[in-house]
């Protein structure tokens, strides 16, 4: 058992309300957020171009998209999420949005991939410290019960970034070129960057757990430094915890997978064009991937209460639902159909990411909240991040030599069994909270 129990929130009599700063602090998170995601993004949106400039191959793209930034993107994250348990983490993550930010410039002005790669790997150094201090930072502006839908709407900034990148990202290439799309987008996160500490304030670790405490009888903890090795002991003996990372990480070899190569997908091979990537697959991604992940936030925390069991199955559910319209998106023989048939993946693909943040978030202690985080990332981004791009990538240029036409259309068909293996992961989830649940109950 975990040593703080996964809560799922109280009547409302009994929970903290939540005031303005509450609001403005995750207004700010999420714009952050916006940013790093948009920044990740402008890499898969403008492929083709960077391919017909510098003559990368699928393969590279999948290293620059996959294994080159999640090597260093998961791993800075355990040391950057160590020292956020210990500092300010405000602080954290304005320096890491400014590091990001400066190295998207640096790769728009890349002229071999030898330097995309270098400014890809310090883009990746710099996201790492963006993501796992947020969480714990929004934990701690918002009591238990509330933490689904605030990590729900934080959760969008993959969504709206990604779309405004492929609005702006596509439309400043399209009249410009793809090197001024990365300069303009770093410039604005340095900006971001330089006036955070200014709007945003480090809340108390802990505070609204204790507050919950002593409003129910309860005597209230007192945070202290979590140590390193303690806290990754907790986390990987925690089967929770551990399943909730393989699920999201075998779920993110699809999203990973697809999303770095769907632009490049539908402009090789289903005959779109930059103009109407900036319009129509910008409006698919907002509205189908943003849509999910605000429903699955509130799904979350309509269905914890009745049953813990929620984090485990809306995953699985929404996956279940996903896979024939993946498969239906990949067959399409138009891209105006592709689109139509994206929408339901997009929407039901991402159901995992505001579940297993907010079970990882609930599961464990105050102190232990960034560096958790960070654990979480690590396991489902190397695995999903590293493996889901580098993998289709490779995929797409092994076929190549068969199938030139639809080389990248094989290599999607075979993330179909992925999606059984993640939906198989979250029902053994499932099981185990039922499992613990039992046990609490004897």
């Amino acid at each position: 058992m975990s040593a703080t129990p996964i809560e799922s929130g109280g009547p409302p009599d009994v929970r903290p309300g939540v005031g303005r700063n509450a609001w403005v602090a995750l207004g700010v998170l999420w714009f952050i957020y916006v940013l790093n995601f948009l920044d990740r993004q402008l890499l898969s949106i403008l492929a083709k171009p960077i391919q017909d400039a510098l003559h990368v191959t699928d393969g590279q793209l999948g290293l620059l998209g996959g294994l080159y930034f999640a090597f260093f993107y998961c791993f800075i994250a355990i040391p950057v999420g160590w020292l956020a348990d210990r500092t300010n983490r405000v602080w954290v993550v304005s320096i890491a949005c400014g590091i990001w930010s400066a190295a998207t410039i640096a790769f728009g002005l890349s002229k071999n991939f030898g330097q995309l790669a270098a400014s890809r790997m310090t883009v990746a150094f710099g996201e790492a410290g963006g993501v796992p201090p947020s969480y714990a930072i929004i934990t701690d502006y918002f009591p238990p019960g509330r933490r689904g839908m605030a990590l729900g709407i934080y959760n969008l900034g993959p969504p709206v970034g990604a779309a405004l990148g492929i609005a702006f990202g596509a439309s400043i290439a399209a009249a410009f070129s793809w090197r001024d799309a990365f300069i303009a987008i770093g410039a604005v996160g340095v900006l971001v960057a330089l006036i955070t500490p200014v709007l945003l304030k480090e809340p108390k670790r802990g505070g609204l757990d204790a507050s919950a405490a002593a409003v129910a009888g309860e005597a209230a903890p007192i945070p202290a430094k979590a140590g390193f090795w303690a806290t990754c002991r907790m986390f990987f003996s925690n089967p929770v915890l551990v399943l909730a990372s393989l699920g999201s990480g075998v779920t993110q070899i699809v999203t990973y997978g697809l999303g770095n190569f769907a632009v490049l997908f539908l402009m090789r091979e289903k005959g779109m064009q930059l103009g109407d990537v900036a319009v129509w697959y910008a409006l698919v991604v907002a509205v189908g991937m943003g849509g999910g992940i605000f429903a699955s936030g509130w799904l979350l925390d309509k269905y914890t209460k009745r049953s813990k069991t929620a984090y485990a199955l809306l995953p699985a559910l929404s996956l279940s639902l996903a896979l024939p319209l993946y498969i239906a998106f990949v067959w399409a023989p138009s891209w105006p159909l592709a689109l139509v048939l994206m929408l339901g993946p997009n929407f039901l693909n991402y159901f995992y990411l505001s579940s297993s943040v907010a079970l990882v978030q609930e599961e464990v202690k105050p102190n232990q909240r960034v560096m958790s985080g960070a654990l979480l990332l690590l396991v489902m981004n190397f695995i999903g991040m590293g493996f889901g791009p580098t993998y289709v990538g490779a995929a797409s240029d092994f076929f190549r030599a068969t199938h030139p036409e639809n080389s990248l259309q094989i290599a999607l068909y075979t993330l179909i069994p992925v999606y059984l293996a993640a939906i198989g992961l979250f029902l053994w989830l499932s099981r185990v909270i039922r499992r613990e649940l039992k046990k609490d109950a004897a």
